[in-house]
């Protein structure tokens, strides 16, 4: 146990998360997302929602400062609006965040080309739909 570190944050999480570069991406996924055929390194967190790791990862990635959308989420097939869930994701990451901060919008389907890009997925058993984000790592 280490003092003062969100627990979610194992040790394996922090090591990838501080050996990302700047201008890395991350993926952070619900639990039907096929995480292991996009070919990155993939960290489960469990049998927590997507909020509690957002609230986690933020506190320790800092989202890029130099593009206009640093956060990028998975749009519904349907396009309807965000979620609770997606509202919830992007308050907790503003919080961390220094500019004003909306998502990017990727349809599913290219979602999953773009996860490809990803250095690192991190996946946790959140049930609510069309909970799949990607956020680009900023300098510290």
């Amino acid at each position: 146990m280490l003092k003062g570190i969100d627990p979610v944050l194992t040790g394996s999480l922090l090591k990838a998360l501080d050996e990302l570069g700047h201008g890395e991406k991350i993926a952070l996924v619900d639990r039907n997302y096929p995480s292991h055929s996009a070919g990155s390194q993939v960290i489960h967190l469990g049998e927590i929602s997507i909020v509690r790791a957002v609230e986690a990862v933020f506190g320790v990635f800092p989202l890029d400062s130099f593009i206009e959308k640093p956060l990028s989420r998975m749009q519904s097939d349907d396009k309807s609006p965000s979620t609770r869930t997606q509202n919830a994701v992007l308050e907790v990451a503003s919080k961390e965040h220094s500019a004003r901060l909306e998502f990017e919008l990727i349809p599913r389907l290219d979602f999953y080309t773009k996860a490809k890009e990803c250095a690192l997925i991190v996946q946790c058993l959140e049930t609510a739909p069309y909970s799949c984000f990607i956020a680009q790592k900023g300098a510290v």
